[in-house]
C-alpha cells in the first residue's frame, strides 16, 4: 500500500518473519503526483470532490500516523472509523496473516479452514449462549445476514413476523438492507425506496430525550416506546429488533443500566429476537468485551466487524444462538439450510489475523486496560464541561464523545461547520478525531474520541490538550 519504490520484493522469510520495508516518512519527490492523482483517479468515501487535494497517508506506527509530506498524526480515531483496536504495526497480526497467505489464503466459506475454526473457538468462550459464527467481510453484511436470518426464520415457520425494529440514530451499514434500518437520516437520503418491514422506536438519548424527561426520573420511556411500537406494528408481525448496543457513530450514546434489561423484557414478551450490532463496540472498545456485558443482556444474534482484525484484514461475523441455526436447518430441500453466501467470508488469512487480534486482546488484559483508560480519557475531556460551548461528555470505555451547544440553556445544537473548524483544527495541531458526519438533520455536532487500547496517559494529555486549542482557536 506504500507508495515508495521497492527495489526488489522481500523474501518468504522478510515476509514470515516481519514487516514490509519501511517506506521513509514522507513519499519524497514522488509526493505531489501521488497527491493530484489520488485527488484526480480516487472516488473518496463520504467527501465532495471540489478540487483539494485529500489527506494521503503512508506509514502507520502505534496512535501514530504519517501522511504523504511527512507530517506526524496522533490517530484518536483508531483508522477514522474505530477499527484499528491495537494499532499500527501489530507485528504479530501481520505474521499470523502472511503465513496463512502462504499456507492457504482462501477457499470458498462451505468448506471449512483451520483458522476460522480457531477464532470461533476462542471468541465464543467469551460469548456464552451463542454457538454458531458465520463468517463474511463488513458490519453491512453482517447485519444483511442478520435480518435474512430472521426473515428466513419467519418464512420457515409460516408466520408473518418478518418485520424488523430499528432505532433512531442508530447506523448498521451502507446496503440498501442497512440503510432500511438507518436511524440516521442524512446517510439513507436519496438512496430509496428502501427494504419495506422495518420500523423505527425512539432513541436512547437522555440529554436530548424525546419525552422531554430527565434521567432518571423517566420512567424510561425510551425503553418502553419498543413495546408500544410493537404493538402498533401489530405483535404478530414483528420478529426482530436491530439495535447498536451503545450508538456510536449517531452521538455515542451510552443507555443507562436499566434501559437494556427493560428492553429485553418487552421482547421476550412478544418473542422478538434481539440482534446487537457491535461492530463498533465488539472486541473490548467499552471496557468488556462487548457492550452488551455491561447489561447482562443474552443477544440472540450479534454482528461484530471493524475491531474483529483490527482493520488488518476485511472480516465480519454473525454470532447466532443455536436455537436460530437449529430453526433454519428445519426446512427440506431448497429451504433445508440458509441459502447465502459471502465470498470473502472464506478467507482463511482473514480469520488468522482476527484470531491473532484476540489472542493479543486476551494475553494482554486489553479490556481491562480499556476500560482504566477510558475513565482517563473521559475525564479529562470532562473538565472542557466548563467551555460555554460544550454541553455533554459522555462514554464508556475508549468510546467517547462531546456535544457541542450554541447555548446551554437552551442545548441548541452549534452548527456543523464550526464543528468541523475544531476538527480541521485539531489535525493542523497534529491529532485526529472523528465527529458525526452529515448523519442527522441539526445533530451532527458531536466530536468523537477512539484512541487505540494502549493509548498511554501522556496520549491522552496531547489529545485534550490539542481540544483546547482548537476550541479557542474556533470558538474563543
Amino acid at each position: 500500500m506504500f507508495h515508495n519504490k521497492i527495489e526488489s520484493q522481500p523474501s518468504e522469510d522478510a515476509l514470515l518473519g516481519g514487516f514490509l520495508p519501511d517506506p521513509p516518512a514522507g513519499a519524497g519527490p514522488d509526493a505531489e503526483a501521488y497527491l493530484e492523482d489520488d485527488r484526480d483517479l480516487v472516488w473518496h468515501h463520504l467527501t465532495r470532490h471540489e478540487g483539494a487535494l485529500f489527506p494521503l497517508m503512508v506509514k502507520g506506527e502505534g496512535l501514530r500516523l504519517w501522511d504523504v509530506n511527512g507530517k506526524e498524526y496522533l490517530d484518536a480515531t483508531s483508522g477514522g472509523v474505530w477499527c484499528v483496536n491495537l494499532g499500527y504495526g501489530r507485528k504479530e497480526i501481520v505474521e499470523a496473516a502472511a503465513a496463512q497467505l502462504l499456507r492457504l489464503p482462501y477457499y470458498v466459506g462451505s468448506a471449512g479452514n483451520l483458522p476460522s475454526v480457531d477464532l470461533a473457538r476462542a471468541l465464543l468462550k467469551h460469548a456464552p449462549g451463542l454457538s454458531r459464527v458465520y463468517f463474511s467481510s463488513s458490519g453491512s453484511e453482517a447485519n444483511e445476514k442478520a435480518f435474512k436470518m430472521i426473515r428466513l426464520v419467519s418464512y420457515l415457520k409460516k408466520d408473518s413476523r418478518s418485520k424488523i425494529l430499528y432505532r433512531d440514530r442508530d447506523y448498521h451499514g451502507t446496503t440498501l438492507g442497512a440503510l432500511s434500518s438507518c436511524g440516521q437520516k442524512e446517510r439513507s437520503l436519496g438512496f430509496g425506496p428502501f427494504v419495506p418491514g422495518f420500523e423505527e422506536v425512539p432513541a436512547v438519548y437522555c440529554y436530548r430525550c424525546s419525552f422531554k424527561k430527565s434521567y432518571p426520573d423517566c420512567d424510561l420511556e425510551c425503553a418502553r416506546a419498543v413495546e408500544e411500537v410493537i404493538l402498533r406494528t401489530g405483535p404478530e408481525t414483528v420478529g426482530g429488533a436491530v439495535f447498536e448496543t451503545v450508538t456510536a457513530g449517531g452521538g455515542i450514546l451510552v443507555p443507562p443500566p436499566e434501559y437494556w434489561p427493560e428492553v429485553q423484557s418487552v421482547l421476550k414478551k412478544y418473542d422478538v429476537a434481539l440482534i446487537l450490532d457491535e461492530v463498533v463496540t465488539g472486541l473490548g472498545r467499552t471496557g468488556a468485551m462487548f457492550a452488551y456485558d455491561h447489561y447482562g443482556i443474552q443477544p440472540d444474534l450479534l454482528t461484530l466487524a471493524k475491531g474483529v482484525a483490527s482493520a488488518y484484514l476485511p472480516i465480519s461475523l454473525t454470532l447466532a444462538t443455536e436455537k436460530i441455526f437449529q430453526d433454519l436447518q428445519s426446512g427440506s430441500g431448497v429451504l433445508g439450510y440458509f441459502r447465502d453466501i459471502s465470498t470473502f467470508g472464506g478467507s482463511a488469512a482473514a480469520a488468522a489475523a482476527a484470531y491473532a487480534n484476540l489472542k493479543i486482546i486476551e494475553r494482554d488484559n486489553l479490556v481491562e486496560r480499556v476500560k482504566a483508560m477510558g475513565e482517563v480519557l473521559i475525564g479529562s475531556l470532562s473538565e472542557f464541561l466548563k467551555h460555554p460551548n460544550v454541553g455533554d461528555v459522555r462514554g464508556v470505555g475508549l468510546l467517547a464523545g462531546v456535544e457541542f451547544v450554541s447555548s446551554k440553556d437552551a442545548r441548541s445544537p452549534l452548527p456543523e461547520e464550526l464543528v468541523v473548524k475544531v476538527a480541521v483544527e485539531m489535525a493542523k495541531l497534529g491529532v485526529l478525531v472523528g465527529r458525526t458526519n452529515r448523519s442527522v438533520p441539526g445533530g451532527n455536532n458531536i466530536i468523537n474520541f477512539a484512541p487505540a487500547y494502549f493509548v498511554t496517559e501522556e496520549d491522552v494529555s496531547r489529545i485534550c490538550q490539542a481540544f483546547g486549542e482548537a476550541l479557542k482557536r474556533v470558538l474563543g
